[in-house]
C-alpha cells in the first residue's frame, strides 16, 4: 500500500508532466504565430527561402530529423516532393522523390483523402507487405516514425507536409497534429499569395505590353494619316484647280447642262478636302504638345467668330461673363467653331439665332450653343455623335464635327448631351471641370 508521501510524489511527477505538455504546446503555438508574422508580413520575393526556413523551425521543433512538402498529381496519379529540410547528418531523398506513384502509398493517401492525418509511430511495427509495401518504402530511408499532413486548397487534396524521425521513435498528441493541421493551412495560403502574385505580375506585365503596342500603333497610325493625307490633298488641289480653270476658260461656250457636273466635281472635291482634313484634326486632338494655359472664353470665341462666315440673317449672343478654365486654346476653338458651324449650318429661319452661355456648379462648369434652327430627330440623338454621321447627305460637311466636340470634352472628362425639338431648334450642352 502507497504512503502519502509516495502519492504525493505521484501526484507532483504528473502535474509537471501535464505543465510541461501545456508549456510546449504553448512554445508550439508561439512558433507557428512568429512563421506566420512573417508569411504576411513578406513581400514573398523569396518563398522558397520562407517555407525551407518554417520547415526548418517546425521540424527541429517536433525534433523530427525531415521535413518536406509534396504535391499531388492526380491526374498523372502521382506525387513530387518540393521542398525539404534536414537535419544534421541526415541524408536528405527529395531527389529521390519525383514522380513517385501514389500506388506506393495508397494508405496515407486514403488518409489525405479525408482530411485526415496519416501517422507511423513505429515503422518496424508495420506489416512486410512486400516490396511495394510501405513498410519497404519507408525503412530504406532508415524512418522510424513519421506523420504526414493533408495540403487542402478550396475543398481539393493537392499535397502533403510530412516529418520523418529517424534517430529515435517520435509520438505526437491530438495537439500536436491540430497545431500541424494549421502549419498546412499556412503553406497552402502563402503559396496562394505566390500564385496570385505571380498572375498579378504577368497580367501587369501583359497589360504594359498591350499599352506600348497600341501607343505605337497610335503612333504608327498617326503617321500614316499625316503622309495619306499629304498625298491625297495635293492632287485634289490640282483637280480642284484644273476644273476650275477649265470652267472660266469655256464657261459660256459650255452652257448650264455641261457647267453641272463640273460644278458637282468640284463640291465632291471639297467634300473630300473637307474630310481629309476633318479625319486629321479628329486623330491628332489628343497627341498635340501644345502647351495648356489659363484660356478666357470669351476671348476665344471673339477671335472665333472673326474666322468664320456668318450669313447676314443669323445673330450670335455671347455672354459676357464667360469663365477662364486651364487648358489647351486650339481644342477650346475646335469646341465652339463645329458647334457654331453646326447650328448656322441648320438654320432655316429668316432671323436666326444663336446663343452661347453657361451655367455654374460647385464642380464643373456647365456651357451651352443654342439655335432656333431645324432641330433634331430625337432617333438621332446618339448617332450624331459618331464619326461620318451626317444629318443630310448634301453640302461638303464630312460629318466628323461633332465627333471632334466629343472626343475633346471627353479628353477633359466632361461630357455633353443635346437636347432637341424639330422645327424650333437645338441647345447643345457640355462640361467642363473646375479643377
Amino acid at each position: 500500500m502507497k504512503t502519502e508521501n509516495q502519492t504525493n510524489t505521484e501526484n507532483s511527477l504528473k502535474q509537471l508532466e501535464k505543465d510541461r505538455i501545456i508549456e510546449r504546446q504553448l512554445r508550439f503555438q508561439d512558433l507557428l504565430i512568429n512563421i506566420s508574422t512573417t508569411y504576411i508580413n513578406s513581400d514573398l520575393s523569396d518563398i522558397d527561402k520562407l517555407i525551407n526556413t518554417s520547415l526548418k523551425q517546425i521540424g527541429e521543433f517536433v525534433e523530427a530529423d525531415r521535413s518536406y512538402v509534396f504535391s499531388y498529381d492526380f491526374e498523372k496519379n502521382e506525387t513530387s516532393n518540393t521542398y525539404e529540410w534536414c537535419s544534421k547528418g541526415i541524408d536528405p531523398e527529395i531527389e529521390n522523390l519525383q514522380n513517385i506513384p501514389i500506388e506506393y502509398i495508397t494508405q496515407w493517401t486514403d488518409a489525405h483523402k479525408k482530411g485526415e492525418a496519416f501517422y507511423v509511430e513505429d515503422v518496424s511495427l508495420l506489416p512486410k507487405d512486400g516490396e511495394l509495401g510501405l513498410r519497404a518504402v519507408l525503412e530504406p530511408q532508415g524512418i522510424k516514425s513519421l506523420i504526414t499532413i493533408p495540403k487542402i486548397k478550396n475543398n481539393e487534396l493537392i499535397g502533403f507536409i510530412g516529418f520523418d524521425s529517424v534517430k529515435k521513435i517520435n509520438k505526437y498528441n491530438d495537439n500536436e497534429k491540430d497545431i500541424l493541421f494549421v502549419y498546412a493551412n499556412m503553406l497552402v495560403n502563402v503559396i496562394q499569395r505566390k500564385e496570385n502574385e505571380v498572375q498579378i505580375k504577368a497580367q501587369e506585365k501583359k497589360k504594359e505590353e498591350l499599352l506600348k503596342n497600341l501607343s505605337l500603333q497610335n503612333k504608327e497610325l498617326n503617321e500614316y494619316a499625316h503622309v495619306v493625307s499629304h498625298d491625297l490633298k495635293a492632287p485634289l488641289i490640282n483637280i480642284h484647280t484644273l476644273i476650275g480653270w477649265f470652267i472660266d476658260d469655256n464657261k459660256e461656250a459650255l452652257g448650264k447642262e455641261l457647267l453641272a457636273p463640273l460644278n458637282n466635281a468640284l463640291l465632291n472635291v471639297e467634300k473630300m478636302d473637307n474630310l481629309i482634313k476633318g479625319i486629321l484634326d479628329y486623330s491628332t486632338i489628343d497627341k498635340l504638345e501644345a502647351q495648356d494655359s489659363l484660356i478666357n472664353f470669351n476671348s476665344i470665341i471673339e477671335e472665333l467668330l472673326k474666322t468664320l462666315l456668318i450669313p447676314s440673317n443669323i445673330t450670335i449672343s455671347i455672354q459676357d461673363n464667360l469663365p477662364n478654365i486651364y487648358g489647351n486654346a486650339w481644342k477650346f476653338k475646335q469646341v465652339f467653331q463645329n458647334l457654331i458651324q453646326n447650328a448656322i449650318k441648320y438654320s432655316d429661319k429668316e432671323n436666326g439665332k444663336i446663343e452661347i452661355g453657361f451655367t455654374e456648379s460647385k464642380d464643373h462648369f456647365q456651357f451651352f450653343v443654342k439655335d432656333n434652327g431645324i432641330g433634331i430627330n430625337k432617333n438621332y440623338f446618339d448617332k450624331i455623335f459618331k464619326v461620318f454621321t451626317r444629318l443630310e447627305s448634301t453640302g461638303t460637311s464630312s460629318g466628323i464635327g461633332l465627333s471632334i466636340v466629343k472626343k475633346i470634352i471627353t479628353y477633359y472628362k466632361g461630357e455633353i448631351w443635346l437636347e432637341s425639338e424639330e422645327g424650333s431648334g437645338t441647345t447643345f450642352y457640355f462640361t467642363l471641370s473646375k479643377s
